[in-house]
């Protein structure tokens, strides 16, 4: 759980910032990081059709440059997209300018209206400027899909476990996340919709 959920300071952090969505709605908001890439994206576009689902996408610019055709599909078959910076940057490791220029530059590409950062982590005054355009969604949960310590199974687990009304779920549109997810998506999709969980994308 530590891991899986937001700890109690990062939230009081950011506290303008999105990490679960309404307690009394029985839905859950799906969300995919770090792509487009044509070895994941593909698969996850595919497993959200068979489910009828849709989902949030928070895209790296350098990638969205490299497989435009995949951006345009992501957003032709109904999904939202939002900022994850240019280059995956860590916002702990930079200057806030260059900061927040890289994002700049993704959105110049995305023409988003949402952000997540990188790692999940920004100093604050990345925070406060970034609040001026951008909705920040973080997470409810984190099914850490890209961590080689978990398997497929696992994945599933977590999302079992820790999924509630209104949460915001965080798998990985990755080379890292992929192979779990050939099984882990479908799993955990097909769980989602036995529990009666409306699949919804932020406004």
């Amino acid at each position: 759980m530590i891991l899986e959920q937001p700890s109690f300071w990062l939230r009081w952090m950011f506290p303008r910032a999105l990490w679960r969505m309404d307690k009394n709605d029985h839905s859950v908001y799906l969300t995919f990081d770090d792509g487009p890439i044509p070895e994941a994206t593909p698969f996850i576009l595919k497993t959200l059709r068979d489910f009828d689902a849709k989902a949030t996408f928070f895209m790296v610019g350098d990638n969205v440059r490299k497989y435009p055709h995949l951006f345009r599909q992501v957003v032709e078959e109904g999904h939202q997209v939002g900022n994850h910076t240019y280059n995956h940057l860590g916002g702990l490791k930079h200057l806030a300018k260059t900061y927040i220029n890289n994002t700049k530059k993704a959105n110049d590409l995305i023409g988003a209206h949402l952000f997540r950062p990188p790692h999940g982590v920004m100093t604050l005054t990345e925070y406060y400027w970034l609040l001026r355009k951008y909705n920040i969604v973080m997470w409810d949960l984190v099914t850490r899909d890209y961590s080689r310590r978990m398997t497929a199974n696992d994945v599933v687990e977590n999302v079992r476990t820790y999924t509630r009304n209104g949460s915001i779920i965080t798998f990985h549109d990755s080379l890292k996340s992929i192979d779990k997810l050939h099984t882990a998506l479908p799993a955990s999709l097909r769980w989602l919709c036995e529990q009666g969980y409306a699949f919804k994308v932020f406004e």
